[in-house]
């Protein structure tokens, strides 16, 4: 999971689909399938960016210097801290069975299996691996048996010893064995498990996955043996470094690059970085895009200082000649731009408050215009802007199918229908909190004393208030790193409107949906998504403030502030302004980046949030602990798993269940977008955009940059040869 600008830490998928992703019985399963089944396939939004070039025009033995946001704390991809540079070096120098292509669909990786495959169903699922006979690990050992069924154990969830993160799919194994020969893996499962493609991607050595201390500490701080393209060279923690060598022993197609190196640069600093040659390619920031393509459009531009067909020169300063000279070296530097396979999500809490109620939930997604959002972002940087329609998959992966249907699109006058259904009418009283009160008498001393100061001075009281009230009403909040919050909508006066609709008594719980029984359903919708036939929308147009048992309606949006997150906050104004037209405020909270998280994501400190989540090609294992319903710890804690919204259903969990317990891919897919036509009917996590991915390189540097949704080949990554186009780089 990640938020924009703080940093995607994308986790290994067989760790965590991490930076993101109802109702029950009575829903009707025909009606909410029937709003995304159809098997056409879908075609990935935008192609990936890599500057493809043959092998043969790839110079050899370079090194490529690449930027990333840490040094990791840990190279093993299966522990709690990995992150995405555990998984950088993990694709580059481990065994993978399979890999994503450029439509994240998984593909047999030849380098390390010659096939793979179901052999028996009954009475139990068996697959059988059949290595690549020259495959062995770095110290010479050939890779087999030994190797997965020591990684089944460590991961299989049955010895508490091993600190892992996650045990998806490993604890449905029951045994592993030796085929026919040493290059026969045989895998018999305990129960069917669907996404057995997913297994063993990585595969670590069993020197690491043998015993619980090798596991937890072996492969935290170095990486002995490997079984990839390259090899784990140096770990520099002091200037925060990876080098990472080709691997002598390699079988497959000899890497192009001799080295990389792997610099943890601040993604403020990279473009810089980027100018003065210490980095060859980084991923950037949507702010750092327009002075690229403007130093790459200038590139063929007159001279600063030749005329260019002016009279007069303007004497150049040390500060422009520094700009200058900046502008010049990014012309060599182009930005490669396509889509993360991740969206942005707006979440809703519905643990407790007025996010408990699904309608009123519900209300909070029919009041946003995705388009608008999704156009906001992507449309500036000459990305396709389409709103996401699946919380499982994206456009163009093979579960993707749009099931936004189930709960309906924008709808300001549906919105507040389902807000007066659910007791919020416009100009109720609202009961002041202590605080409050306390906060009007402050101002009205404070006023009082302003007025009697002006008089003295011969000034107009009240025209000094009035410009006051003005400049109070239009300040902006900091964006600077301490906690501040404001709230949004909290000056609108207007409290006419009709009070009347029809008020549903007692909270609907997000565990509930037996509310559901006598709804009706329209447009294809899951019962309760729309306000019950008759239930009026306030009249007027813009709404005032709403109000229930003496309280408004005011959520607390909570953002990162960091200066990476800027594009985040945007998004957010523009929601609040949206939700603001159907009644309700928005208390927009900005927190420390390190603490955005950990302090309020995850231990459930919001109403309102956005973070993002990765998709999969496995999302009956991936998406399930995200979409879990939340259920009672032993300690009296409650389990969420990654299901920071709060809201989840046992049908939604059964659907998880039959769909990772077939092997039959078409009823997978039905499954899971039954699923999806659930979780969009709670609104407790609404899908916005796909994330931008931008990534600046060279322009003599090929087969890297935005991968999309493929798995990098690192083999064939390299500088082009001089003569073969592109600036070629200085060794």
């Amino acid at each position: 999971m990640s938020h924009d600008g703080v940093g995607s830490r994308p986790r290994p998928r067989a760790v965590m689909r991490s930076v993101v992703f109802l109702t029950a019985g009575a829903l009707a399963v025909p009606t909410l399938a029937a709003c995304g089944s159809s098997d056409e396939p879908s075609e990935p939004l935008a192609a990936q960016d890599i500057a493809p070039a043959a092998r043969a025009r790839i110079a050899d033995g370079s090194t490529l210097s690449w930027a990333v946001d840490s040094v990791p704390d840990t190279f093993n991809a299966f522990q709690a801290d990995a992150d995405a540079t555990t998984t950088r070096v993990a694709q580059a120098v481990l065994p993978s069975m399979f890999r994503l292509d450029a439509e994240g669909r998984p593909e047999r990786n030849p380098d390390y299996l010659e096939s793979a495959e179901v052999v028996e169903t009954e009475p139990r699922q068996v697959v059988l691996y059949r290595l690549n006979q020259k495959a062995v690990w770095s110290d010479g050992r050939e890779i087999g048996a030994a190797d997965f069924a020591a990684q089944w154990r460590a991961l299989s969830g049955k010895d508490s010893a091993y600190w892992t993160a996650r045990n998806a799919g490993y604890e449905r194994i029951e045994k592993i064995e030796r085929g026919k020969n040493d290059l026969e893996v045989r895998v018999t499962f305990a129960r069917p498990y669907a996404d057995w493609q997913s297994l063993f991607s990585p595969l670590y050595p069993k020197d690491v996955m043998g015993t619980p201390d090798s596991f937890n500490d072996g492969a935290r701080r170095k990486l002995k043996v490997t079984a990839g393209p390259f090899a784990v060279k140096e770990v520099d923690r002091k200037d925060d470094e990876i080098t990472l060598a080709r691997n002598p022993r390699w079988w497959g197609r000899q890497a192009k690059l001799s080295e990389i190196v792997l610099k943890a640069v601040p993604r403020g600093e990279r473009v810089a970085a980027l100018a003065d040659g210490s980095v060859d390619l980084a991923e950037i920031a949507p702010s750092a895009v327009s002075g690229i393509d403007s130093a790459a459009k200038n590139a063929a531009g007159p001279e600063a200082g030749s005329g260019g067909g002016r009279t007069g020169v303007r004497k150049i300063t040390g500060k422009d000649a520094a700009a200058k000279r900046r502008q010049q070296a990014l012309r060599n530097i182009e930005v490669r731009r396509s889509l993360e396979p991740a969206y942005t999500q707006l979440a809703l809490n519905g643990a407790g408050g007025p996010l408990a109620d699904e309608r009123v939930r519900r209300a909070v997604a029919r009041a946003l215009d995705r388009e608008e959002l999704a156009e906001l972002v992507l449309k500036p940087l000459g990305l396709p802007a389409e709103p996401v329609g699946s919380h499982l998959a994206l456009s163009g992966q093979e579960a993707y199918a749009d099931g936004s249907g189930a709960l309906g699109g924008q709808d300001t006058a549906e919105a507040q229908a389902l807000l007066a259904d659910a007791g919020w009418v416009l100009g109720g009283p609202v009961e002041k909190s202590e605080k409050s009160e306390k906060s009007e008498a402050s101002k009205k001393k404070d006023k009082e004393k302003e007025k009697g100061d002006k008089e003295e001075n011969g000034e107009k009281a009240a025209g000094g208030e009035g410009e006051k009230a003005d400049r109070n009403a239009s300040e902006e909040p900091s964006d600077g790193g301490s906690d501040g919050a404001y709230i949004v909508g909290e000056d609108d006066k207007n409290r006419t409107g009709d009070d009347s609709g029809d008020s549903a008594a007692g909270a609907h719980l997000a565990q509930d949906g037996k509310q559901f029984l006598d709804r009706q359903v329209r447009q294809g919708g899951a019962p309760g998504a729309y306000a019950p036939k008759g239930t009026a929308a306030p009249a007027g147009g813009a709404a005032g403030a709403l109000a229930k048992d003496g309280k408004a309606l005011t959520l607390r949006f909570v953002l990162p502030s960091g200066d990476g997150s800027q594009s985040l906050r945007t998004v957010a104004d523009r929601i609040a302004g949206m939700l603001g037209k159907v009644g309700i405020r928005t208390e927009i909270t900005k927190v420390k980046d390190d603490s955005y998280f950990k302090d309020h994501i995850a231990s459930g400190q919001f109403d309102l949030a956005l973070y993002s989540w990765p998709t999969s090609a496995f999302p009956a294992t991936d998406a399930r602990p995200i979409f879990a319903k939340p259920v009672p710890a032993a300690d009296g804690s409650l389990n969420v798993e990654q299901n920071y919204t709060r809201v989840g259903t046992d049908q939604i969990d059964q659907l998880f269940e039959r769909a990772v317990s077939t092997l039959d891919e078409g009823e997978e897919r039905k499954l899971l977008r039954k699923a999806d036509a659930r979780i969009w009917a709670a609104a407790g996590s609404i899908p916005l955009y796909q994330r931008p991915q931008l990534t600046a390189a060279r322009k003599d540097l090929a087969n890297v940059g935005a991968f999309g949704f493929q798995t990098p080949v690192y083999e064939d990554m390299g500088f082009l040869k001089k003569g073969s186009g592109g600036s070629q780089r200085k060794e």
